[in-house]
């Protein structure tokens, strides 16, 4: 004779019941959403960049080997794993305004955004100063820890300032880390390269304007970003004019770096002349 206890068989009916609903009473800021996963392979591209950095250019000098083909692919490898970064960057974006985002969203975008924007192009730097042959250490770390804590300063001023819609203040994070490599990657005289390198941090903590990429500026940088990955490869794979095409990639990306706040000073100092002249004449009878 089976004796069942009214307590215990009552104590089992919400259990059973409870694992039926974790999944509907599961809270919403736990919930993944498509622009967070597109969010997550943002920050590994960024992580695998670093290790690819890692293994491929440091290691290799660190135990003197002279094999140079190794290092070229895998510094073309991290770059094209920042670039796959930045197009996830973008996309979340995208997605994020045309499906749900969960409320962790921009948190997350931060935190890859900090990995794969400005870790790893801080890192592509520290490394070039312990393997380039006219480059300094010490003075290399130091040009990549004010990459870093540029990025750093960005991001965390992003997300409590309110700006006017479609701008960027500062240069954005991807658009900073991919001119940095560049300049690297450029191979010019070290005392030229980390002034370069200071410069676009600065730009980055700057309150100079960027547009936002939406629309064909979007599809622009998209097109652009892709470019850049096949004349990666091309160089990776050292076929003919590889060095040439990668050495006018990086010059073009170096110089729309430059050239975008020049065009936002000319547009403010524009615009506010043209306010000055509306005060002017709203202030004559």
């Amino acid at each position: 004779m089976t004796v069942t206890d009214p307590e215990t068989q009552a104590g089992w009916v919400p259990e059973a019941e409870d694992e039926n609903t974790d999944a509907e009473d599961m809270p919403l800021s736990l919930r993944l959403s498509i622009a967070d996963t597109l969010t997550l392979g943002n920050a590994t591209c960024g992580f695998m960049a670093v290790y690819f950095t890692t293994t491929g250019i440091l290691i290799p000098h660190l135990q003197g080997s002279a094999e140079t083909g190794m290092a070229r692919h895998s510094a073309a490898t991290a770059v094209i794993l920042m670039l796959l970064a930045a197009i996830f960057d973008l996309c979340d974006g995208l997605v994020a305004r045309k499906l749900r985002s969960s409320p962790m969203g921009a948190e997350l975008d931060n935190l890859s955004d900090l990995i794969s924007f400005g870790l790893a192009p801080a890192y592509f730097v520290l490394v070039y100063g312990m393997v380039a042959d006219d480059a300094h250490q010490r003075v290399s770390a130091l040009a990549a820890i004010v990459v870093l804590l540029a990025v750093v300063l960005r991001l965390a001023r992003f997300s409590c300032v309110t700006v006017k819609d479609g701008m960027f203040q500062g240069m954005p994070s991807p658009f900073g880390a991919l001119t940095v490599v560049s300049i690297v990657l450029l191979e010019l005289p070290f005392i030229p390269t980390l002034l370069a390198i200071i410069g676009v941090a600065w730009l980055m903590v700057s309150r100079v304007e960027y547009p936002k990429p939406r629309g064909v500026l979007a599809v622009a940088m998209l097109a652009w970003i892709v470019g850049a990955m096949g004349l990666l490869a091309a160089w990776a794979f050292d076929a003919p004019g590889g060095q040439v095409l990668l050495a006018t990639g990086c010059a073009l990306q170096v110089v729309m770096g430059a050239v975008i706040p020049l065009f936002a000073t000319a547009r403010r100092v524009h615009t506010f002349r043209d306010n000055r002249r509306e005060a002017r004449a709203a202030q004559l009878p």
